[in-house]
């Protein structure tokens, strides 16, 4: 059977790839699965994979028809039911307070805020299970559950976990992952809040993991297994977690000034350049990405069907990156008779959709430079295929007085270049 997805692109126009696993992404990015990148050229093997204790399950000897050997909507025991439907409404009292108080309520559909995430994580900690927040990025509270039972697994010793994810709308996920010496097996419930702010739940799905991983570095990334028709439940699963924990400067970093940036849409992380060399730089693609950190909300783009205007463009550019005006309207696309620099969406005739794009970049290391700046040392943590290596990159960067930052060289480590997708420039093809 051909593995086929459907990838939503920028324009909202919706495409199907095929030959790529379905994987789930965590809820922020659910619907943009996509094909390639991530060291998947020529079927390659990624190198945390080989690196990393590992143990897959076998159900490759199980391809029937129906869904117990193919190992989706397998049954749901009664008491496995109920004790999954107590947990969510146990959860969710926990943190409904706190919901409410943030003027969550009357199920406006929009995400919590970063403090209102962090709250509830630390109640739902307060259970004594392990609890994920898929909005913000938090570490796992009680992590050491979630540890110890995937280090158990990896060395064949049966057990079980319970974890709790929370969602950007303030909805909770409940996950019972269970080892039986062989297989993963996991229940996933999901409660949601309804317009009078009650738990509204949901069946319980039981579904064996086809896939698995828990890197030395403490991603646990699973595969679940095809099914004909995918569930809502399935689809708020999590393909990817950070179990572990990261240094909090180093995720408060990252989460400040790297994420909004990422590797999709623009190559400031993900080509070479410094001071001297910045003529390689998409600059028409970094402007979208570089607006939500300066003025704090989405990038309209609506308004600039027509382009951007040139001292607009220039003034947010040149704070951020070591270029000047002039270097700008040489090395971007301009129009000098509109003053207006390019701009347009990503789309079919300007982005082959791949995995890569929507990697995670996490510090691994910080180090201060004679000159005052910093040298970040930067994983790219592809997500849907759990490589939590795809390339390693440097990247300098100068803080400012003001808690701002600009952004000063990048120099990609080892092979990075070769076991990442060739990038796409926003007007003109491709570039190194």
């Amino acid at each position: 059977m051909e593995d086929r997805n459907e990838i939503l692109m920028e324009n909202g126009e919706k495409h199907t790839v095929k030959g790529y696993k379905a994987l789930w992404q965590p809820v922020l990015l659910i619907g943009l699965l996509l094909l390639g990148g991530c060291q998947e050229k020529e079927n390659h093997k990624p190198e945390t994979r080989q690196e990393a204790e590992t143990i897959k399950s076998a159900s490759e000897d199980s391809k029937g028809a129906c869904g117990s050997e193919r190992g989706y909507d397998l049954p749901v025991e009664d008491k496995d039911r109920k004790e999954a439907e107590a947990d969510c409404q146990n959860a969710m009292e926990k943190v409904r307070e706190t919901y409410l108080n943030a003027g969550c309520g009357n199920a406006s559909g929009g995400a919590i805020g970063r403090e209102t995430a962090r709250q509830m994580l630390e109640e739902l900690k307060e259970l004594g299970n392990p609890a994920a927040d898929l909005g913000y990025g938090y570490n796992m509270q009680n992590y050491e559950h979630m540890d110890r039972f995937l280090t158990s697994s990896v060395n064949g010793k049966e057990g079980e976990v319970t974890l709790f994810e929370l969602y950007p709308d303030g909805g909770i996920g409940r996950k019972k992952f269970r080892f039986d010496g062989k297989h993963i097996y996991v229940w996933y419930t999901n409660a949601a809040w309804s317009s009078s702010v009650t738990p509204l739940i949901s069946a319980t799905s039981y579904t064996r993991i086809r896939d698995w991983v828990y890197t030395e570095k403490g991603w646990f990334s699973y595969e679940l297994p095809e099914a004909p028709d995918i569930t809502d439940s399935i689809m708020n699963g999590n393909t990817t977690i950070r179990v572990k924990p990261i240094k909090e400067e180093y995720r408060e970093t990252a989460a400040k000034y790297l994420k909004p940036v990422g590797y999709q849409g623009n190559n400031l992380f993900c080509s070479n350049w410094d001071e001297n060399h910045m003529e390689e730089l998409d600059y028409n693609g970094i402007f979208q990405y570089l607006y939500p950190m300066e003025y704090q909300k989405n990038f309209p783009s609506d308004q600039y069907g027509e382009g951007i205007p040139g001292e607009e463009f220039e003034n947010l550019l040149t704070k951020y990156l070591p270029v000047t005006g002039e270097q700008l309207k040489e090395y971007a696309v301009y129009d000098p008779k509109e003053q207006r620099y390019g701009w347009v969406r990503l789309g079919c005739g300007n982005y082959i959709p791949n995995a890569f794009g929507n990697s995670e970049p996490e510090i691994t290391d910080m180090r201060e430079n004679e000159d005052g700046t910093v040298t970040l040392t930067v994983d790219a943590v592809c997500v849907m295929t759990g490589n939590d290596k795809a390339m390693s990159h440097e990247l300098t960067v100068r803080f400012t007085e003001e808690g701002g930052i600009q952004y000063v060289k990048n120099q990609i480590l080892g092979d990075g270049l070769e076991r990442i997708p060739e990038y796409q420039r926003r007007f003109g093809g491709n570039a190194g």
